[in-house]
């Protein structure tokens, strides 16, 4: 990676960069998928953040959680378990960056593989049942998603962060998975999240509790059908059926 440029990752004082075992990015793309599950897994591991993705360009801001704020790009670490989170959009053409610094943060930190979740935008934003997909960049890797019953990508594009970490995955013979989640990308999809974070417990056998995620789900989509129907209030009455305009 020392031919790489990546963002600087600032620890904080007396953090240990290594560690072992598995290590999970989520982004905020494409239905917040990514991002909801790397928060959902820092929260139920009770993990400690470690440090801070910092760079010059980056809007200036702070995320307040619990009274707390935080920079918006953070890494996490706990017992065998590390997390990469940016909980802010940044535009595709940062993407090569920050994969660059995920894989840094990968590498250095001593983890044995990487697991990347995203989301997949549905085609029918209406279907609730959504599907999961995995590709990985070994052997081991598709053999456990295999055993998992996670449907593989055979052929297509995978783009973005997730897709150029694959790639890179193969090149440099590191066990790097993307989890992509169908999810409707007009509003954050929790319950895809959810359905991410269960394949990354198969994949994993690190247990994840998602009660309080399914919970926030339901209050996600109570609230976006609350949108929904008040927006049809305002919508102007339908023509009457008699007007001879209808021929």
């Amino acid at each position: 990676m020392a031919d790489q440029a990546t963002y600087d990752l600032v620890l904080h004082k007396d953090a240990d960069p290594r560690t072992s075992g598995v290590a999970i990015c989520g982004f905020s793309t494409v239905g917040m998928v990514g991002v909801i599950a790397a928060s959902h897994v820092i929260s139920q591991l009770n993990l400690k953040q470690q440090g801070t993705v910092l760079n010059s360009e980056f809007p200036a801001m702070a995320l307040i959680h619990h009274e707390v704020p935080k920079h918006p790009v953070r890494v996490y670490q706990g017992d065998n378990v590390g997390v990469f989170t940016a909980e802010v959009r940044f535009g595709p053409e940062r993407d090569v960056l920050f994969a660059n610094t995920v894989l840094d943060w990968f590498t250095k930190g001593g983890f044995d593989q990487l697991i990347v979740i995203d989301g997949v935008a549905r085609e029918n934003i209406d279907d609730r049942d959504g599907a999961l997909y995995g590709v990985s960049s070994s052997k081991v890797g598709r053999s456990r998603l295999k055993n998992a019953d996670i449907e593989p990508v055979r052929q297509g594009i995978v783009a973005g962060i997730a897709g150029y970490l694959i790639a890179e995955g193969d090149r440099l013979g590191l066990d790097i998975t993307a989890i992509m989640a169908d999810c409707n990308p007009m509003y954050p999809d929790a319950r895809a999240a959810a359905l991410a974070i269960e394949a990354v417990s198969e994949l994993t056998e690190i247990e994840i509790p998602l009660s309080s995620l399914l919970e926030d789900a339901r209050k996600i989509e109570d609230s976006v059908r609350e949108v929904f129907e008040n927006s049809q209030t305002m919508l102007p009455a339908p023509e009457d059926e008699s007007d001879p305009s209808f021929g």
